[in-house]
């Protein structure tokens, strides 16, 4: 067990020239509960280790790639193995890296979207279920504060039975053909072989389902899609609108765009019940509006005593110091730290507030869904999740 000692990191891409690697790392490390050990830092052997020096680790950890890394941790005494893994590598390696790792009883965080299909999703659901491992899956956007104080009026009730969900995710920073200038990011979110069957829907319309599910607890009976490429010559889309269906009879909208010019990570969503609506916006993510029935609009704001206690136990500054995006991240490391620590594995046991294998694998049969339904001349197409999650003892 790790009792109380520092959780030991290793990590899987976000070496030199990465995007989200960095942002991984200060969050796991933000409140001094993790130490990052190990590392194959990028797909190149050189670039790898010449990336573990840049941040210092022990040569001897500082593997060529993710393979070596396997055997590596493997070959040291069972104490002194990572603890978890973190995988920020592009989406087509999730799958094998995952794999590899949980097979040899290490414990995974997992950038999204989780895996390439639903059938990738599926055997590693049964194989975290399989070996009793803690899988988390860094949808960040729900390690917001004032998220979790929108989920928690939901399930107290006060917004009464829910009606209607619109959820929008929109950015600008694809409205051209930036993959040709050779831009990392771009070319390799916008290539089918590294990215997946989804453009835009994958990378931030995935952000946007897992946002409702985890407010609202709605899961998606059938939805209606329509995907397009804005950019001549771009092979995955960069515009998504869908209509949704809920299993409670809730109706929704969910947006995801890259080619609204001027937007930079406008992620917000609005709900309504029979008893008010909320609405939260990512760009000012301490605060959440509640607007009761027959009542006036008020403003909760994070930090202060009246939020719940799950808004309170991720928040780390006084109302007035914005709390914002590392910090969320943050929340999912630590979250998933403490399930580590409890050995609170996918069987069950208590449940901990993560998005875990699960929403993993519904976000990829969701972009599996939306992309079929686009292809579709269907109007309606059934998006019921397939999966069962163990109950909680």
């Amino acid at each position: 067990m790790c009792g109380k000692r520092k959780l030991r990191m290793g990590m899987v891409g976000g070496g030199r020239d990465a995007f989200i690697g960095a942002v991984h790392r200060m969050a796991a490390m933000l409140d001094g509960h993790v130490e990052f050990v190990a590392g194959a830092l990028s797909s190149t052997p050189e670039k790898a280790r010449a990336s573990g020096r840049d941040l210092g680790l022990d040569e001897r950890r500082n593997y060529g790639t993710w393979e070596e890394m396997v055997r590596g941790e493997l070959s040291l005494p069972a104490g002194e193995r990572i603890d978890f893994v973190s995988i920020v590598t592009p989406n087509d390696s999730h799958f094998p890296i995952a794999e590899a790792f949980v097979r040899a009883g290490i414990h995974v965080i997992c950038d999204k979207p989780l895996v390439h299909n639903f059938e990738q999703a599926r055997l590693l659901v049964h194989l975290v279920e399989q070996h009793n491992l803690v899988f988390a899956v860094t949808y960040n956007y729900s390690g917001y504060p004032m998220v979790k104080q929108a989920r928690h009026m939901v399930q107290a009730g006060e917004l009464g039975d829910i009606r209607k969900v619109i959820v929008e995710y929109n950015q600008g920073w694809l409205a051209t053909r930036l993959e040709e200038t050779g831009q990392k990011q771009a070319d390799w979110r916008t290539d089918p072989a590294r990215a997946g069957i989804g453009g835009a829907i994958g990378d931030i319309g995935s952000h946007a389902e897992q946002l409702v599910n985890y407010i609202t607890g709605l899961q998606i009976e059938s939805l209606c899609a329509d995907l397009t490429t804005f950019v001549p010559g771009r092979r995955l889309d960069d515009d998504a609108n869908l209509l949704l269906r809920f299993s409670n009879g809730a109706r929704g909208l969910l947006y995801a765009s890259q080619i609204c010019i001027g937007n930079e990570n406008d992620l917000r969503i609005r709900v309504w019940g029979t008893k008010g609506g909320l609405e939260w916006r990512q760009e000012e993510p301490n605060y959440l509006v509640f607007k009761p029935l027959g009542q006036p609009e008020r403003i909760y704001r994070r930090g202060n005593d009246y939020v719940c206690e799950a808004a309170r136990k991720n928040t780390r500054l006084p109302f007035g110091h914005p709390e914002a995006f590392i910090e969320a991240f943050a929340n999912i490391y630590n979250a998933a730290g403490e399930a580590i620590r409890a050995g609170s594995g996918a069987r069950g046991g208590t449940r901990h507030d993560f998005p875990d294998v699960y929403d993993g694998a519904r976000g990829v049969h969701f972009i599996e869904c939306t992309v079929a339904s686009s292809r579709s001349e269907q109007k309606w197409t059934d998006a019921r999740w397939p999966l069962c999650r163990p109950p909680v003892s």
